[in-house]
């Protein structure tokens, strides 16, 4: 049993609307039928006994599965429309109940008058809400079928802008699950011609609401669907982010990171030793990974034994602690090949002094 509640502004075209073909009159109080000019003028006299209510039309569809067609006799029909109206505070006032015949489910219209037989303002707040709450009551007690949502509404047979209101619904149903974001489901969205706004607090950058346009309509997620509200869209990215299995962290022992800092000092010292009256390359690798500051700058590309950079990354397989011993070890061995050609460099100065002709007087 699902009730919709339809905005009307004058009882000529709703009880004119109600009483089309394929209809009949289950139930009626304070009005004359069946002529729609009589009853419509019956409803207009009693507004005259209220007439601070601008607009005193109530008009609610009560609609069944298909599925309850067999149970639903007018009688039946009747009894659970007078049910829904008493809890729904539709009390003391004129009523007309029409049952139509045009569509597979079962539906009836109600008409009731907002002003009540004694002038009295039949309330009309929060009346989506208490809608919803008498409906799932109803069907509950009544052991209607229970329809699982929106999924059941034929679309085919849908007008705007509920047309549209569903597209976007099927929409967001369908790009949700692979959205891991906001701009996830914004990107999706705008790929099948549906557009993403906000609305903000005030002044503010703070994000209160989201809207979702096509077709020249647009709707608040709320509008959609409750589940699709900004705050629940919202809540459900943060519990996906929370969710992410965490970026695993390097965990080096501290015996290997001071290994790595020594063998850099030691680098570092020779570098300066071999190449500190040549030009300093700007090519450097970094330390940061391990946790150490300062990176190491690179020898000449015609130097031997210098650092490929390329043999500075991780490989496929290799844990945590065989990296960081590797990469050691590639800074010992350039170490000491820069200490090996500081030592030749040495010696064949040293060499070439000493065999420079001296010159006497």
């Amino acid at each position: 049993m699902i009730g919709k509640i339809i905005s009307c502004s004058s009882f000529a075209g709703t009880v004119g609307y109600v009483m089309k073909e394929q209809s009949h009159i289950l139930a009626a109080e304070g009005v004359t039928p069946p002529e729609v000019r009589d009853m419509v003028r019956d409803f207009k006299d009693q507004t005259l006994l209220n007439p601070r209510i601008k607009n005193a039309v109530g008009h609610i569809s009560l609609s069944f599965s298909p599925k309850d067609a067999d149970k639903l006799t007018d009688a039946r029909m009747t009894q659970i429309a007078r049910e829904y109206m008493e809890r729904m505070g539709i009390r003391d006032t004129q009523f007309l109940l029409v049952r139509h015949l045009d569509q597979a489910h079962p539906h009836c219209h109600l008409v009731y008058n907002r002003v009540g037989n004694n002038g009295q303002t039949i309330s009309d707040k929060n009346m989506k809400i208490r809608n919803g709450k008498v409906c799932k009551e109803l069907t509950a007690k009544h052991g209607l079928y229970y329809a699982k949502g929106k999924e059941e509404v034929n679309r085919d047979r849908l007008r705007e802008p509920d047309k549209t209101k569903y597209q976007i619904y099927d929409a967001i149903r369908a790009c949700l699950p692979e959205s891991k974001s906001w701009g996830d489901l914004e990107n999706r969205l705008q790929e099948r011609g549906i557009t993403t706004s906000y609305k903000y607090c005030g002044q503010t950058d703070r994000k209160q609401g989201v809207l979702f346009g096509k077709n020249g309509f647009t709707f608040s997620g709320s509008k959609i669907d409750r589940a699709f509200s900004y705050t629940n869209l919202n809540r459900h990215f943060e519990q996906l982010q929370r969710m992410r299995p965490p970026i695993e962290q390097p965990r080096y022992t501290a015996q290997s990171v001071d290994k790595l800092r020594a063998a850099a000092d030691s680098y570092r010292s020779a570098f300066s030793g071999l190449f500190k009256s040549g030009n300093v390359p700007e090519e450097s690798v970094n330390l940061g990974a391990f946790g150490l500051k300062g990176g190491l700058l690179l020898p000449p590309s015609d130097f031997s034994g210098g650092i490929a950079p390329e043999l500075m990354q991780r490989r496929i397989g290799e844990s945590h602690e065989e990296y960081i011993n590797r990469i050691t070890a590639l800074i010992r061995a350039a170490t000491e090949a820069m200490l090996v050609a500081a030592a030749e460099r040495k010696r064949k100065l040293k060499e070439r002094k000493a065999n420079k002709p001296k010159i006497g007087f």
